[in-house]
């Protein structure tokens, strides 16, 4: 429960006097949550609500204009002792209320007051929405006579037999969805092509406009009014938007989740439609079109709506499911109670949570909320900026603006001038100035333990890849793979008939043609020069077909094991000239060949004193030494294995074009280190690992500038 608030406060004096009334209009009704009753009021003037205790309300239904504030508190404390509200607690109702425009004076400057108020509200509106440079707002139109006269029909659909037909089609689209998935995958990588943009934004136009309308003509369903609908600039895309807020004062809990959830609803009805049409439709203009709609029902309902860290309608249904309304407001609310409380030690400070679990749901929402936002609006930006650069800058000042430069400026306000702290005000200044000062000195001063990992693949130091010198069947394996052979052993024979065949006709044609030279020499001299130059080309041919056919024994080039996986196979079959058929290991001397990415090299170049330790996969319990390093200053594409890519399961983007996943997309840089077996890791030629690089202690903040310039450059190429 909350903390029991003062009896008396010390700025009491300021309101005592005051006259005060609700301004005429508002209207009040009853609503439970969480088991307890409270007491909503609405001002159908703004649109707004503002919800109270029975306990508050019953002083705040006892304000007059022809009686102070406190001949009502006093009256209140006399017939409700145990529940009525304290002095603290009455002034901060108030000045809420005041906030909410819902008082009023019984002075004749009361009018003016609240024109002023509502000009403050409207400012602060303003300002929020264009520091919320992502999710603009700008109310245009009043639909609620267009809603009258068709929710007759609309509303006949909000049944449970519409609600059967929604999950047979929808039912049916999944399973269209799962057995399509293939091309559903395939067709989602040219989303985003130039050609494509225009029907994905007409699809999203679309499919929005049918969203809010389905917010609408629930909440006109169950009784509630809709008098806003404008256009939301969502990520500089103009989509629609309606305000169905009034459903915020249904009693029907039921009622308020299917309001909140009536846009997706009739999402996913119509991405089940266009799903239908897509699955039967050949390539064109409409198969297409309905595939954007498929595409941007389920990723704007994953990524946004249904999502409840960001406030939008899986935010209100969470809210309601949970049976605590202002979830975020009173989320942060909750975490500066926390923090008044138990770091600036004011006691006066109230959480406005009312048991134990909405305490525990305020700051895991609060905290787990703000992560989320931070991350999700940083993909944004990243996106934005991708494809318009000078767009994404201004996102991002606008961004470090309202999230670092205005809580600041606010923060420093409420240190200053903020009346909870007047008696803690030196005590609040001291710990601020003292956590910046630690917060400084964690990320600029003390240096951290930094290293990084790099993918890699152990190669023997001696080794020698075995080709084939001529093209030829494998016809006999002599030795067998994996066993130790020395250099000029015979490690296969392959077969060429046809050099055989090319032999014997070249043979026969320099015994033709060193007799037609022996019958020149007697009668024909004229024709001995052309002869001897057509036998010395003969005699080539055959010597070169000689060594061919001595290329097609394969022997060894110098001592080790023989590795060849497969080799079997190969009995039988051609082999071009050149194929490689294996490799000869000396297994003396082992070294990791590590891939170090660009945004580690320069750390890596700059640590003289760097050490490392190398983790090979299947046996990453053990760690093995490194040394000797060998850092190479040049960069490079070609992996040193295909097993290091993508395409062979490693983590190194490969290039799009290289099939066989040899080059890397982006340069890299290799470093060469001894290592040795302990004993307990086979170290194979081949086999990949990873080496975790640790350099030099380096402070957070250094290490996130560089990171970010690298970025920048990456990038953005500033």
């Amino acid at each position: 429960m909350a903390e029991t608030p003062q009896t008396f406060s010390e700025s009491w004096y300021r309101i005592a006097n005051q006259q005060i009334a609700l301004r005429q209009g508002i209207n009040v009704r009853r609503q439970n949550f969480r088991g307890e009753r409270w007491i909503i009021l609405e001002n159908p003037f703004s649109n707004q609500f503002f919800r109270l205790t029975p306990a508050a309300y019953e002083f705040v239904a006892r304000l007059r204009r022809d009686r102070t504030v406190a001949e009502i508190w006093k009256e209140c404390m006399e017939r409700f002792p145990d529940i009525a509200p304290g002095q603290e607690q009455v002034i901060q109702l108030l000045s809420q209320l005041y906030y909410a425009n819902l008082l009023q004076y019984s002075d004749a400057a009361d009018s003016a007051q609240l024109f002023e108020r509502y000009q403050r509200m409207k400012q602060r509106e303003t300002q929020s929405r264009w520091l919320n440079i992502m999710f603009m707002r700008f109310p245009l139109l009043d639909p609620d006579i267009f809603l009258n006269k068709t929710i007759g029909f609309v509303g006949k659909l909000i049944n449970p037999i519409g609600a059967l037909i929604w999950a047979m089609v929808v039912g049916w689209a999944l399973k269209l969805a799962f057995d399509n998935w293939s091309m559903l995958k395939a067709q989602s990588e040219g989303v985003l092509a130039p050609q494509n943009l225009p029907l994905l934004y007409l699809g999203l136009v679309f499919v929005k406009s049918l969203h809010e309308f389905g917010h609408a003509y629930f909440c006109k369903k169950y009784g509630g009014e809709v008098h806003v609908m404008g256009v939301l600039i969502m990520i500089f895309t103009p989509t629609p938007y309606v305000d169905a807020t009034s459903s915020w004062s249904f009693r029907s809990r039921k009622q308020r989740i299917l309001v909140g959830a009536a846009g997706m609803i009739v999402e996913l009805f119509v991405a089940a439609i266009a799903m239908m049409v897509w699955a039967n439709s050949s390539r064109g203009v409409v198969h297409n079109l309905c595939y954007n709609i498929v595409f941007v029902a389920s990723v704007s309902t994953v990524l946004f709506n249904l999502n409840p860290l960001l406030r939008f309608d899986g935010y209100y249904i969470l809210s309601d499911l949970l049976d605590i309304p202002n979830l975020s407001q009173r989320s942060t609310r909750h975490l500066r109670h926390l923090f008044e409380r138990y770091i600036f030690g004011i006691r006066k400070s109230e959480s406005p949570s009312n048991s134990n679990s909405e305490k525990a749901w305020f700051t895991v929402f609060g905290i787990s909320s703000g992560i989320y936002r931070v991350f999700v609006f940083g993909r944004i930006l990243l996106f934005v900026a991708d494809r318009l650069l000078l767009i994404g800058i201004i996102m991002a000042v606008v961004c470090a603006i309202s999230w670092i430069c205005v809580p600041v400026v606010k923060y420093v306000k409420y240190l200053a001038s903020d009346p909870i702290l007047d008696r803690h005000r030196v005590r609040a200044v001291a710990i601020t100035a003292g956590l910046a000062a630690v917060l400084i000195v964690l990320l600029d001063v003390i240096p951290f333990p930094r290293h990084f990992r790099a993918s890699g693949v152990v190669e023997a130091k001696v080794y020698s890849h075995e080709v084939n010198g001529a093209a030829g069947f494998m016809s006999r394996l002599v030795a067998l793979p994996g066993s130790q052979v020395k250099a000029g052993d015979t490690l296969a024979v392959f077969s060429n008939p046809e050099l055989e065949l090319e032999l014997a006709a070249s043979k026969a044609n320099r015994t033709e043609t060193q007799a037609r030279l022996l019958q020149a020499m007697g009668h024909e001299t004229a024709n001995i020069k052309p002869l001897s130059s057509k036998l010395d080309s003969v005699e080539k041919r055959i010597s070169r077909i000689n060594v061919e056919l001595a290329s097609l024994t394969l022997r060894a080039r110098q001592n080790g094991f023989w590795v060849a996986p497969s080799i079997e196979e190969g009995l039988g079959r051609w082999f071009a000239k050149g194929t490689s058929m294996g490799l000869i290991v000396d297994p003396g001397s082992f070294e990791f060949v590590a891939t170090v990415l660009q945004d580690d090299v320069d750390q890596l170049f700059a640590n003289t004193n760097s050490l490392a330790q190398v983790r090979i996969i299947g046996q990453a319990d053990t760690a093995l030494s490194a040394s000797n390093f060998r850092k190479i200053p040049a960069e490079t594409r070609k992996l040193p294995s295909p097993a290091l890519g993508w395409t062979g399961g490693g983590d190194i983007p490969v290039a799009k074009q290289d099939s066989q996943g040899q080059h890397a997309a982006e340069p890299f840089f290799q470093v060469r280190a001894d290592i040795q077996s302990t004993g307990d890791v086979a170290l194979l030629h081949g086999r990949t690992g990873k080496v975790r690089f640790d350099l030099e202690p380096e402070p957070l903040f250094t290490r996130g500038i560089r990171k970010m310039r690298q970025l920048l450059q990456k990038r953005y190429q500033i």
